[in-house]
């Protein structure tokens, strides 16, 4: 525990030297443009919103920040984080031990796994990565499921956008796309990927819990994570899973 904190400029700086937002600032929030529901452009507005973006805004509201939310590329996000061009990450990203070694976490938001879209008329019996071995495969670059996939002995092809995977899913160029269940999901609920259906019988291997990125070391996750907290007790974090029509957490 710190026993003194200076003021400059009006922000305030801890005896350890690293500096902790004041009241009333404003954090960079870097959010991808195509995660859908969790972050996504919304075109009328020309704004990132979802539901990751809706919580970071209102845990800074009860926390007394401001944010400003920058539309960043997925596989930009750690980078733009690190080199101090956002402050903070609210996306679709899964908090893997790899990438604890270059950022903070936050206390879990939301828990899933992999989903694997298939073109309509596939029959083929797939339930576990073991089930497509020698398959072709859509996944997305920086993704958590490039590697795993691999390593099951699937052919993978990497694409900068889900979008893109279900484009060439539906035009038989690939045979399966993976990505975040609730993303491709919901996308496909909404008639935004045509032509493509997600395996119901499919049982995800890579599950995990997506959480708010932060700066090695960054003492104001302590607020980030006080905000969630509070959230989740009054009922306003279950509030914002079912306007977003997420499913339960795994996790």
């Amino acid at each position: 525990m710190f026993s003194r904190r200076y003021v400059l400029g009006g922000a305030a700086v801890l005896a350890g030297g690293q500096p902790v937002l004041a009241q009333g600032q404003v954090l960079k929030i870097g959010s991808t443009p195509t995660g859908i529901p969790f972050t996504f452009l919304d075109t009328r507005t020309n704004t990132i919103t979802g539901f990751m973006v809706e919580l970071i805004t209102e845990i800074g509201r009860r926390q007394g920040f401001g944010v400003e939310v920058q539309a960043t590329p997925f596989a930009a996000l750690i980078p733009s984080l690190t080199s101090s061009r956002i402050d903070l990450i609210a996306a679709a990203m899964l908090a893997t031990p790899a990438r604890r070694e270059q950022i903070d976490f936050s206390d879990p938001v939301y828990a899933y796994g992999e989903g694997v879209a298939v073109r309509e008329g596939e029959q083929r019996p797939w339930r576990t990565l073991a089930d497509m071995r020698g398959v072709t495969a859509g996944a997305q670059i920086g993704t958590v499921y490039v590697e795993p996939l691999r390593a099951a002995g699937l052919e993978v092809r990497t694409y900068d956008s889900v979008a893109d995977i279900m484009r060439d899913v539906s035009l038989g160029r690939i045979a399966a796309g993976f990505g975040d269940a609730p993303i491709v999901s919901y996308q496909i609920a909404q008639g935004t990927f045509r032509g493509v259906r997600l395996l119901p019988e499919y049982r995800p291997s890579l599950v995990g819990s997506i959480a708010i990125g932060a700066r090695k070391g960054d003492p104001n996750m302590a607020r980030v994570n006080a905000g969630l907290a509070s959230m989740k007790a009054d009922g306003a974090f279950a509030a914002l899973i079912t306007k977003w029509n997420l499913p339960p957490s795994a996790g």
